[in-house]
């Protein structure tokens, strides 16, 4: 598996997250209190990207069906997500964020 740059830490924020696509995966980068996490971008029950959806806590809600996925662990809270989301190992190096995909 490869690590891939994303961003830099500094081109992220907690209301801001960052919307990538790598080897026609959809991924989104947030970070929440400090920590950053990827988490598949497309909500799985119909296409909404979840980088322009409602953040709170750890959790976002998909901004078309109201399905509320956990960014630690991708695990489908509430709503019609279908199933969880795939989530990506991040690390920061150098201050970059990295994901393996």
């Amino acid at each position: 598996m490869n690590w891939i740059t994303v961003c830099k830490t500094n081109e992220i924020a907690e209301e801001e997250p960052k919307a990538m696509e790598f080897e026609d995966k959809k991924i989104g980068v947030f970070m929440i209190e400090e920590r950053f996490f990827a988490v598949e971008n497309v909500c799985p029950h119909a296409f909404a990207l979840l980088t322009e959806g409602f953040i709170e806590g750890f959790t976002v809600e998909c901004p078309l069906h109201e399905a509320i996925f956990n960014l630690e662990t991708g695990a489908l809270e509430s709503g019609p997500g279908c199933r969880n989301l795939s989530t990506y190992l991040v690390r920061v190096e150098n201050g970059e964020v990295q994901v393996q995909l």
